[in-house]
C-alpha cells in the first residue's frame, strides 16, 4: 500500500507509474476525492465529540429545566456523533479499499513496456553446442523416463494435468538442491524457515496476492483460507502487526515450502513436462530491512541467485523485468533464465523482487529507532524453484546415451557424479 501522505503530496508521480505499469491513471483521482471526503467526515466527527465532552460537563451542574434541556440537546448531539462516527468509519474503507488495488510505485530504474520490453542486463555461461558434441539433445520428459526420475504419466492419472511424480533420482535431486540452497542461505545469514502453506486472507492481501494475482490462487472457501503460490506468503505475514528491532536488520529468512498455483490464462502454453505445473517445491529467500537499505538488498538477493546458478554449471542470463510484468508489490523485479538446450531459449528459473514498504504497509509491520516508529522493506527472491531446475540441469548436463552429469556442488550430497539410465 501506497503510504497516503505522499500520495497527496507527490499525485503525479504516482500517476506517472500506474501508467507506466498499464494500470488506471484514474484510480490515484478516486483516491485523493476519496481521501478528502475522509479527512472531511473524521473533521465533522472530532467537532461534535468534541461539543459532545463540552455539553457534558455542563449537564453536570445544571439544574431543573436548563438540565432538561440539556439533556435532549445531549441525546440529539449522541445521535449525530454516532452517525458522524459511522460516515467516518465508512468513507475510511472506502479510501482503503480504493488504496489497495493501487500497485507499489515504480522505481524510476525498471524499464517501461510489456513482458517483451525487458532489458537484458547480462548473460553468464556458454550453451553448448551439441551439433559439434554428435548428437541431438533430448528434452528433460525422455531424460526424466530414461533414468527414471520424472513421471508426468501417473501424475496426471491422479493429479490431472500439469501434475507429476519425482521418482528414484529425481526425489533425490530434490533433496539435494533443496540442502544445497539451504546451506547457502545460511552461509549468508538466513535462518531457515518451514511455513504454513495454508494462510489466511489478510496474509494474502497484506502482500498483494489478491489483487491481480487473485486468478493463479487456490482457495479453501470452507475454511476461508489459501493455498500459497509462494512461501513469501507466510514469511511476509510472519511478522505482521509487528514492531521489529532495529539491531535485527535486515532480517533474512529462507523459506522452504509447497507453493501451489492454477496456472490461470496460460493454456496451452508449457503443457508438455514440469515447467509450469499446478505444485512444485521451492526454497525463497526473504528480507526485512530499513527501506534506505532495500535497493542495496536487492543486489545481494540477486548476486546470492546467480552464485546458485553459476554452482549448478548452466548458462544463464539476467534480465531487468519491464513495469507491465512486474506485479502490483514490486517496484523493481530481477528475472534469472537458464538456458534450456531444447528450446533454444533462455526461461525463467529464479526472480528478485524489490516491495520497499508496500507490502509491510498492509501488514504493519515496523521497527523503531531514535527517530520513532518506521515501516520496513521487505524483498522476496527465489533460491530454487524445484522442478525448473531439475529441467535445466537434465537437459545441460545431458551426455549421448541419456546419462546425466552431476553439478560438483550437487555431487556431495548425491553421493555420485552421474545420473545413469535405469
Amino acid at each position: 500500500m501506497i503510504d497516503i501522505k505522499f500520495l497527496r503530496e507527490n499525485p503525479d508521480l504516482v500517476r506517472a507509474s500506474q501508467k507506466g505499469r498499464g494500470e488506471s491513471v484514474e484510480l490515484v483521482d478516486l483516491i485523493i476525492e476519496a481521501d478528502e471526503r475522509k479527512r472531511a467526515a473524521l473533521s465533522q466527527f472530532e467537532t461534535l465529540r468534541q461539543e459532545q465532552n463540552v455539553l457534558s460537563k455542563s449537564v453536570g451542574s445544571a439544574k431543573g429545566d436548563e438540565k432538561a434541556a440539556l439533556l435532549a440537546n445531549a441525546k440529539e448531539l449522541a445521535d449525530k456523533v454516532k452517525a458522524a462516527d459511522a460516515e467516518r468509519a465508512k468513507v475510511e474503507e472506502e479510501t482503503r479499499q480504493l488504496l489497495l488495488q493501487l500497485s507499489n510505485l515504480l522505481d524510476s530504474d525498471a524499464p517501461i513496456g510489456g513482458e517483451a520490453d525487458f532489458v537484458t542486463l547480462e548473460e553468464i555461461g556458454q550453451p553448448r553446442d551439441f551439433g559439434k558434441e554428435g548428437f541431438e539433445p533430448r528434452d528433460h520428459v525422455e531424460i526424466g523416463k530414461l533414468l527414471g526420475a520424472i513421471d508426468t504419466e501417473r501424475g496426471a492419472k491422479v493429479a490431472g494435468s500439469r501434475s507429476y511424480y519425482l521418482t528414484g533420482v529425481g526425489a533425490l535431486l530434490e533433496f539435494a538442491l533443496v540442502n544445497y540452497a539451504v546451506q547457502s542461505a545460511l552461509k549468508n545469514g538466513f535462518s531457515p524457515v518451514i511455513p504454513p502453506v495454508l494462510v489466511n486472507p489478510a496474509a494474502m492481501e497484506g502482500t498483494g496476492f489478491l489483487g491481480q494475482a487473485a486468478e493463479n490462487v487456490y482457495r479453501i472457501e470452507k475454511d476461508d483460507v489459501y493455498l500459497v503460490g509462494t512461501s513469501e506468503v507466510p514469511l511476509a505475514a510472519m511478522h505482521m502487526d509487528e514492531i521489529l528491532p532495529v539491531e535485527k536488520l535486515p532480517l533474512r529468512y529462507a523459506g522452504y515450502s509447497s507453493c501451489f498455483r492454477r496456472e490461470a490464462g496460460t493454456y496451452g502454453k508449457d503443457t508438455r513436462g514440469i515447467i509450469r505445473v499446478h505444485q512444485f517445491d521451492k526454497v525463497e529467500m526473504f528480507s526485512f530491512c530499513k527501506p534506505e537499505d532495500a535497493k542495496a538488498e536487492h543486489k545481494k538477493l540477486l548476486q546470492w541467485e546467480k552464485d546458485f546458478l553459476t554452482a549448478m554449471e548452466i548458462p544463464f542470463r539476467v534480465i531487468d523485468v519491464a513495469s507491465g510484468d512486474l506485479g502490483s508489490s514490486a517496484n523493481r523485479k530481477f528475472d534469472i533464465e537458464a538456458w534450456i538446450p531444447t528450446q533454444g531459449a533462455y526461461r525463467e528459473v529464479t526472480s528478485t523482487s524489490n516491495c520497499t514498504d508496500f507490502q509491510a504497509r498492509r501488514l504493519n509491520i515496523r521497527y523503531k529507532d531514535a527517530d520513532g516508529t518506521k515501516t520496513v522493506a521487505t524483498l522476496n527472491g527465489t533460491l530454487v524453484a524445484i522442478p525448473r531446475m531439475i529441467v535445466a540441469i537434465f537437459e545441460n548436463h545431458q551426455n549421448a546415451d541419456g546419462s546425466v552429469n552431476i553439478p560438483k556442488a550437487l555431487q556431495p550430497f548425491l553421493g555420485m557424479q552421474k545420473f545413469e539410465i535405469v
